[in-house]
Parts: structure tokens; C-alpha cells; sequence
């Protein structure tokens, strides 16, 4: 429930979550949702909890200390990092701030966290969508004070809303002032789609658009997470997805039919990219 805090240091209005063993099991779930107003300056240094924070400035200024950097956060400004390393958060002096913050965990965190990490995402996000955050921030404080039966799978809905602007605002800041850059890629994303049953290599995507090879495959994995060839896999294997649910075709002629006419390293990319072999996937639909 709601518990306004009045301290030395702090004013904060916070609940500690306790969620159900299901969403602990299944979800992405609240450890604990909260807003304060620093009183006088602070420092909250915390190391090793199983949890993973985001926070929102709404006023004020304050600096945050994580991985051995110091970055100062103004009003709009947000910080999302793993509380298993060791971190600190600090109001300045002459302009006591103000935050809305959430702590949260899921048996999946530690795997988003690292996507995000190696698409180019920091801890901390400076002018972003401030509105939005505290929009959201503000209901996952209203839904672990509810009596909501299905709070946890709406925690869930809004945790997983709250990830996906997170990607939005930090995935490949430094491509954001290079939209020619961004368009060829998409053009070889396209030409991979359109020309799948084909015999595709490096070299041959190089030499169509006149690019270096090494530059064409580390900017094209720097874009869109995946390298060129891991992303042709994924285009075939859909493809043969289709086929094993729609069509009469043999698993070898399906191979064939989307670029991939050897039988045993078409039933290892498909399981590689869906987890399960072709005729096991036929069985399954």
C-alpha cells in the first residue's frame, strides 16, 4: 500500500511490491514503484540487488555514478541500469530534484538488458521522452496500489511498454544524423527479402551495391542487431515455415524452394533460428 515517508534527507511517497509467485515464474514483474523530493542533498549507493532500475528526473538535478562514469541528469532526463553493479544517485546541492523510479526484475531482464547494452544503449537517456516515462511511472505506482485481480499481467503490459520506448530513445543514437546510411541498409534488408532463394554470399552483396564487405556486414549488424547471414536464415526460415503448415511439399523440396537445397544444413538452420526441426514443426501445426 501507499506509505508517505518523511525523512531528513527525503520526502517519498512509495510501495513495496510483493508479486504473486506466477508473475515471478512468468512476467516481468515489481519489486517496488515510487516518487520523492529530495529535502537536502544525498547519497543512495546500493551494489548487488536482483533487481533493475529505471528512474525519471522531474525536477532539479542530481548526478548518477555506475560502471566507473559520472553522468549528470537534469529534469527529463532518465537512467535504466542493473542494480547488480554497484551504483550510486546523488541530488546536488543548489537544486534539489525530484524522481519517479521503478524497480523490477524477470527471468528475461538479464537477456533484454544485454540486447539493449549491445544495440548501443547507456544508462542513462538525456532529453528524452519525458512526458511519456512519467506517464508510465505514474501507472505502475497506481497498479501496485490497486486491487486490480490482474495487476500483475498489467504490470507486465506497462513494464514491457516501458522497455519497448526505452529501445525506441536509445537503440543507435549515433545513426540518428545519418539517414543515407540507414536507407542503403534497408535497401540490402530488401534485396535479402526479395532475393532469398538465391545463392547469396558477402562478397556478392558487396559487389552489388559497391560497398567493402567487412564495412557492409559490420554496419549492417550496427543497424539492425543481426549479422546479414543470420537475418537470410531468419527470411528462409519463415518462408519454410509457411510451407511446412500449408503445403504438401517434402521437408528436402521445401529446402530447396527457399535457398537452402543441402537436407541436413537446412534442418540445422531451422532449428537453429526456430528451436525445433522442420518435420517436428510440421507436427506441431
Amino acid at each position: 500500500m501507499d506509505s508517505m515517508f518523511q525523512g531528513t534527507f527525503v520526502q517519498s511517497n512509495r510501495i513495496i511490491y510483493t508479486a504473486s509467485p506466477f508473475a515471478k515464474a512468468n512476467l516481468l514483474y515489481l519489486q517496488e514503484a515510487g516518487e520523492l523530493r529530495a529535502l537536502k542533498p544525498h547519497v543512495n549507493s546500493r551494489a548487488g540487488l536482483r533487481s533493475f532500475l529505471f528512474f525519471l528526473v522531474t525536477a532539479g538535478s542530481g548526478s548518477l555514478v555506475y560502471e566507473g562514469q559520472t553522468w549528470r541528469l537534469a529534469p527529463g532526463d532518465c537512467a535504466f541500469i542493473d542494480c547488480r553493479k554497484a551504483y550510486s544517485q546523488s541530488s546536488s546541492e543548489d537544486d534539489l530534484w525530484s524522481l519517479k523510479w521503478i524497480h523490477f526484475y524477470g527471468s528475461s531482464m538479464g537477456g533484454i538488458y544485454e540486447k539493449y547494452v549491445q544495440r548501443g544503449g547507456g544508462p542513462v537517456i538525456l532529453g528524452g521522452d519525458g512526458a511519456a516515462f512519467g506517464d508510465l511511472l505514474t501507472d505502475l505506482l497506481a497498479l501496485a496500489g490497486s486491487e486490480d485481480y490482474i495487476r500483475d499481467m498489467r504490470i507486465n503490459e506497462k513494464i514491457t511498454c516501458l522497455l519497448t520506448r526505452i529501445m525506441e530513445q536509445s537503440w543507435h543514437p549515433e545513426n540518428r544524423s545519418q539517414p543515407a546510411k540507414r536507407q542503403s541498409l534497408q535497401y540490402v534488408k530488401s534485396y535479402l527479402e526479395e532475393h532469398y532463394k538465391e545463392h547469396i554470399t558477402l562478397d556478392r552483396l558487396a559487389g552489388q551495391f559497391y560497398v567493402n564487405k567487412f564495412y557492409l556486414a559490420r554496419t549492417f549488424k550496427e543497424q539492425f542487431g543481426v549479422t546479414i547471414l543470420g537475418h537470410l536464415d531468419q527470411i528462409r526460415v519463415t518462408h519454410a515455415k509457411r510451407l511446412l503448415r500449408f503445403s504438401n511439399l517434402t521437408v528436402e523440396a521445401i529446402g530447396r524452394e527457399v535457398g537452402i537445397p543441402e537436407p541436413g544444413y537446412f534442418s540445422r538452420v531451422f532449428k537453429k533460428v526456430e528451436g525445433v526441426a522442420p518435420g517436428e514443426y510440421r507436427r506441431m501445426w
